[in-house]
């Protein structure tokens, strides 16, 4: 590997590099902020209490068949296989045509909300049945308890797992230059065919790749941090009061007798 061809070829293909950056992060964060929806919605209705009967039972029934079908396809089949099926298929059979940054998109957040979807049940099962006892015990519906109840409790539970589906996805939407989606590995890929030195071309591409992980890995973590909130707080009754620096300082002279 020679530096100074590295320095070359960033220098002289850095805007097919960085087209090919940007349409991986719109594809990823767009998939993965609708795959997140799709996942919430279906494990909100997957733990919906089973009616003793009636119709109400056999349709949830129904839907929970449905949902349980979309959950195995998509979580038992490869993204690069989806994406083959689903942008020649619909063209063939349905005479769809999209194109091909539309069909990475519907592809990613599809398979996203099948992987979804089980981590939000996770989340949602993991919350202690008392808390649902409780809300149905004073009149909330099963919707309004998860809105008000479980969900703020339960995605903050995922979160390191949303974040973990974000980074993966980063990662797979390389997949997707098989439908001729020009992202950062269909743009590598060209910038190889042209100069033909493949380890150097590649290995810039994996550096990009690094730094875009590894920079929202750590916005997740800084996000987390924020929603666990301050380490430091006192309990007055029923009420939270964060403990500054001067607070703890004048406790502990009064602790001392030097206040």
């Amino acid at each position: 590997m020679e530096l100074s061809v590295i320095i070359k070829t960033i220098s002289k293909y850095w805007p097919m590099f960085l087209r090919g950056a940007g349409v991986t992060l719109l594809i990823s964060i767009i998939g993965t902020i609708v795959g997140f929806i799709i996942g919430l919605f279906i494990g909100i209705i997957r733990t919906v209490p089973m009616p003793e009967k009636g119709i109400k039972k056999s349709i949830l029934k129904t839907v929970h068949a449905i949902l349980s079908v979309y959950v195995e396809v998509f979580r038992g089949t490869p993204m690069i296989v989806q994406a083959m099926v689903i942008y020649y298929g619909s063209k063939q059979a349905f005479d769809i045509d999209m194109s091909p940054l539309f069909a990475g998109i519907f592809i990613v957040s599809i398979n996203t909300g099948a992987y979804m979807a089980e981590i939000v049940r996770g989340g949602i099962v993991s919350i202690d049945k008392g808390q649902f006892e409780a809300a149905y015990a004073i009149g909330m519906s099963h919707i309004q308890t998860m809105v008000n109840v479980i969900l703020p409790q339960a995605i903050r539970n995922i979160l390191p797992a949303v974040g973990n589906e974000f980074v993966i996805n980063i990662k797979d939407t390389s997949v997707l230059n098989v439908i001729a989606v020009t992202e950062l590995f269909f743009q590598t890929k060209s910038v190889a065919g042209i100069n033909f030195r493949y380890f150097e071309t590649f290995f810039i591409a994996s550096a990009i790749y690094l730094v875009m992980t590894f920079t929202v890995t750590r916005i997740l973590r800084y996000i987390e941090r924020k929603m666990d909130g301050p380490e430091n707080y006192i309990m007055y009754a029923n009420q939270m009061q964060v403990e500054t620096p001067e607070d703890a300082l004048r406790r502990e002279q009064k602790i001392k007798g030097n206040y």
